[in-house]
This record gives structure tokens, C-alpha cells and sequence, in this order.
């Protein structure tokens, strides 16, 4: 059976599907090629706060979004050309981060939501890296140092702190009479 999303539902999911393209902007450019932004903290949130399928709904509307050229990857870019290259398997795993956050978050253990944030990061980094290093023709050691190692330590500090920020906003949320 089909379920339908609510226009309240398709609302929040187009809510994070816009606060993923501004995080896409708030970037820092590294001499490997592959920006430092926010849009993985955004992503992961959108997860965490939306849920499994809503959030991860939002993640592949940014990445069609993109897809058909609205600038909203880093750098205010966006077309095909952008998946395709270098930086394009962090982007096509992005769904897998949202998806894994918000398997962590249903879970209702702050362990799980760790290693699930944990979990998707890494699959984000390999899916970046094994890309980055098939596109560019570079060894998956050159892959791993310019497409992984620079932000590790911002992975991190995302994992640390989007529990709390997460249930920050949806106490906020639901003292506003808001439910996902």
C-alpha cells in the first residue's frame, strides 16, 4: 500500500531540502579540490529530525535539484557535470548518510545515533574517495589525503554535537506544537 505524504510533511522535507543547499554554501576551499562545507552536518540533521524516509526524501530532492542545474551544490553550483565529477560520490552518497542518521535516531539510544552517524560518514568518505580517485586518476592513497583526510577531524565534531543540536530543535519542535 502507497502511503501519501501530508502538504505539512512535503513541507518540512522541502524545508531541509532548502537548509541542505544553504550549508552547501557556507564553504571553505581546500587545495585538493573538495570544498570543507556544512551541507553533511545538514544532511545528517535532516535525518536525525525528519526521519529515515522523510529525510532522506529531502536528501535526494537537493541532489535532483542539482542534477537539473539549480545552483545549489557547493559553490553555488549545480548540472550533472558536478555529479560527475570529482567531488560526485560524496554527493550520490548522501542519501545513504541521511538514511543512516535517521536508523540511528529511531533507535532512541544515543549509542546507536553515534555509530550510525559514524557509519554514514565513513560511507560518505569511501564512496568520495574510490570516486574522487577514479574521475581524477590518482591512487586511492592521493583519493584518501586530498578527498578525506582534510576533514576528518570536522566529521568528528559533527558526530559529537548533532545529538545535542538535533534534540535541541525538536524539543523546540514540539513546545511549538510542531510533530513531524
Amino acid at each position: 500500500m502507497v502511503q501519501r505524504l501530508s502538504i505539512r510533511k512535503l513541507c518540512y522535507i522541502a524545508i531541509f531540502t532548502a537548509i541542505i543547499a544553504v550549508c552547501a554554501q557556507i564553504a571553505i576551499p581546500l587545495p585538493g579540490g573538495v570544498p570543507l562545507t556544512l551541507q553533511t552536518w545538514a544532511i545528517s540533521l535532516a535525518g536525525i529530525v525528519l526521519g529515515t524516509k522523510n529525510g532522506t526524501f529531502s536528501v535526494l530532492i537537493y541532489i535532483l535539484l542539482g542534477v537539473a542545474g539549480a545552483p545549489v551544490f557547493a559553490n553555488f553550483t549545480g548540472g550533472l557535470g558536478i555529479v560527475m565529477g570529482h567531488t560526485g560520490g560524496f554527493i550520490l552518497s548522501f542519501p545513504i548518510m541521511a538514511l543512516a542518521a535517521g536508523i540511528g535516531e529511531s533507535k532512541r539510544s544515543l549509542a546507536w545515533l553515534l555509530v550510525s552517524l559514524s557509519i554514514g560518514t565513513i560511507i560518505n568518505f569511501l564512496a568520495g574517495m574510490f570516486y574522487f580517485s577514479f574521475v581524477m586518476s590518482v591512487s586511492l592513497q592521493a583519493a584518501f589525503t586530498a578527498a578525506v583526510l582534510p576533514f576528518i577531524p570536522s566529521a568528528i565534531l559533527k558526530i559529537a554535537l548533532l545529538p545535542t543540536l538535533a534534540k535541541s530543535i525538536k524539543l523546540a519542535l514540539a513546545k511549538s506544537a510542531i510533530h513531524l
